[in-house]
């Protein structure tokens, strides 16, 4: 793995997302997706997905604009694209999947809560298919998201070169690892979990930063926790059941 990623191209498409300033909760979710477009182009169809988003609770309008603005059925097999901003994961190859909108919503929101300003610099542990770092790219300032698979690497690759966003770095690699080169990060937010959260990923993170990542408890099942690095010692979380793959080591 090379110390500076080189892909996506460094080249601003017109009309291309910038990092989103901070927006105002009170906005009207209706303004945050101006309705355009035919079938599932239409950002009609995302505008129902941010609605119903803002209806399970996801209330930090910056995590609704950019959900509505990344077109979610380009990041499926288009078999399934008609199910794309129905609020269910959907299989992705490799035995993995692409996360419900409603997960990837509550977690880039807890990643962000409490800020008022763009966050820097962020890891993701888990590309998948790119669609989180595609959502995450007009969040925050710079996007090191890291997959074992190469195969879905190189999907995400295919999937976000078109959008060319200059501050997402795709690499291949173990996220178990993390990535000590583009460290340290602001944010970490991880799409699998374990047992328990690897050291890498807690030296890591800044000071002041924070991690937002499934953990499985001794039934098996998994949670959300959060975790906030201070410079007195490192705060967990726990918060509500949701359902990851497996996190594992290694690259295939």
């Amino acid at each position: 793995m090379s110390s500076r990623p080189r892909f996506p191209a460094r080249l601003d498409r017109p009309g291309a997302a910038a990092p989103l300033p901070p927006v105002a909760r009170t906005a009207p979710v209706q303004a945050l997706v101006r309705p355009q477009g035919l079938g599932l182009d239409s950002q009609a169809v995302r505008l129902a997905m941010v609605n119903k988003l803002a209806a399970q609770g996801i209330q930090d309008t910056r995590v609704l604009q950019a959900m509505g603005r990344v077109e979610r059925h380009r990041f499926v097999d288009t078999a399934l694209a008609t199910q794309a901003y129905e609020d269910t994961s959907l299989p992705i190859g490799l035995g993995q999947t692409i996360s419900k909108p409603n997960v990837v919503a509550r977690m880039v929101e807890l990643l962000l809560a409490g800020r008022t300003q763009p966050m820097g610099r962020v890891l993701e542990i888990g590309t998948g298919c790119g669609y989180q770092a595609a959502v995450l790219s007009l969040l925050v300032q710079e996007v090191y998201s890291i997959e074992r698979l190469r195969g879905l690497h190189e999907k995400a690759r295919e999937n976000l070169r078109t959008l060319r966003l200059p501050n997402v770095h795709l690499l291949f690699g173990d996220g178990m690892a993390g990535f000590a080169q583009g460290a340290p990060y602001a944010g970490i937010i991880a799409a699998a979990g374990g047992e328990a959260l690897p050291q890498a990923w807690i030296d890591q993170l800044a000071v002041g930063g924070r991690l937002v990542a499934p953990v499985a408890a001794a039934s098996g099942r998994q949670a959300l926790l959060v975790v906030d690095k201070t410079a007195a010692g490192v705060q967990h979380t726990l918060l509500e059941a949701v359902h990851f793959v497996p996190l594992k080591s290694g690259i295939a």
